[in-house]
């Protein structure tokens, strides 16, 4: 078949599909994501770089594609490999199909692939490097030896951008790769929101006095941001700060915790995340391959979520810093919307304007 393609996994397992959407050859990190819809929201995650997207929901593409629900400009992914993609999509509000859109943005698809199985062999052997390619690999020294690098830097923005009435609470958004939804969800909230690029010094953010903070999400591995780390440690303590996945990550490792890389991660939006004061559970989106280990960061601050499923870290309040971080996505703009609340915790907080509470 004149489409055939073949994903090749870093452990030897090689799978044969069909392509769609862009034509080449990629490598990248192989994941999995268990949303069943909010697939448009996936593709233009920032925090997806350098990664090849399995869905492991069969059936790919059925309403199309919605710019006006993109999270950001493009999409990150580096290839999307689906079971089945749907070419007659039905929504009122499509605009392309799945395949349209990923040729025209050079992302690579692949279809026809026994994803259950894909699925099952990254679970259990843990996320490893994969190639689809046009020919079989032979030769796995590349393969073996990629790793995603310069990922924040790769997608913050590149100069300084305004969201929201200059009249409302001026928020510094720091832009680790962030989705849309979260200035959305700000200005929502009478927020005049300054997105600021991840080279932005502690200095710099001072000097637009703003009244809060927040860290957004984003790609790679934490520990290698060495520089952003330094900077929270002179911004804790100065201004009210809310963290979001990558931004609950460097703000604990700022404050002297520890981060490692998660077997499979969490990725999809059926993660439950529990309370630990009074046990009450909320459905969350999550897009993460690493984790704050809660024990890192004793005398710190406190645990105020863990993972319903293994137990890890989901969230810490620094009450002495005015400071909260969460590991999941409160703004998930594809759902659920179980914990949108903690935009108006973060809101409040700098209505009060605890600086060094």
């Amino acid at each position: 078949m004149s489409n055939a393609v073949y994903l090749t996994l870093q452990n030897g397992t090689r799978f044969m599909g069909k392509r769609f959407g862009a034509d080449g050859d990629v490598l990248g990190e192989l994941v999995f994501t268990t949303g069943m819809t909010g697939y448009i929201e996936t593709l233009t995650d920032p925090s997806y770089y350098g990664q090849i997207v399995i869905q492991t929901f069969p059936l790919i593409g059925n309403y199309g594609v919605i710019p006006s629900d993109c999270e950001s400009k493009k999409p990150w992914v580096s290839a999307y490999i689906v079971r089945e993609k749907c070419d007659m999509p039905s929504n009122f509000r499509c605009e392309l199909t799945l395949d349209e859109y990923l040729k025209k943005s050079g992302i690579v698809g692949v279809y026809g692939i026994d994803t259950r199985e894909l699925t099952k062999i990254v679970r259990e052997a843990g996320v490893m490097n994969a190639v689809i390619s046009s020919k079989p690999v032979k030769d796995f020294e590349k393969l073996e030896s990629f790793s995603i690098k310069n990922a924040v830097k790769s997608v913050s923005c590149s100069q300084v951008e305004y969201f929201g009435s200059p009249d409302g609470l001026k928020i510094a958004v720091w832009d680790f790769g962030a989705k849309d939804n979260i200035t959305r969800e700000l200005v929502k909230r009478g927020c005049y929101c300054i997105k600021v690029p991840s080279s932005y010094t502690a200095e710099q953010i001072l000097a637009l006095e703003p009244q809060g903070l927040m860290l957004t999400n984003g790609p790679g591995d934490p520990s290698e941001n060495f520089e952003i780390i330094k900077n929270l440690k002179k911004l804790a303590g100065k201004l009210p700060i809310f963290g979001i996945c990558l931004g609950h990550q460097l703000f604990a490792l700022a404050m002297g915790g520890k981060t490692v890389k998660m077997k499979y991660g969490h990725r999809g939006s059926n993660q439950p995340v529990k309370n630990v004061k009074n046990g009450r559970v909320y459905i969350s989106s999550q897009n993460h391959g690493y984790e704050v280990l809660s024990s890192s960061l004793v005398g710190r601050g406190e645990l105020s979520y863990i993972n319903a499923n293994d137990q890890t870290c989901e969230g810490f309040n620094y009450p002495a810093l005015n400071a909260f971080t969460v590991q999941f996505h409160p703004e998930a703009c594809g759902g659920p919307r179980d914990c949108a609340f903690l935009f108006d915790k973060f809101i409040k907080n700098v209505r009060e304007g605890k600086y060094n509470a």
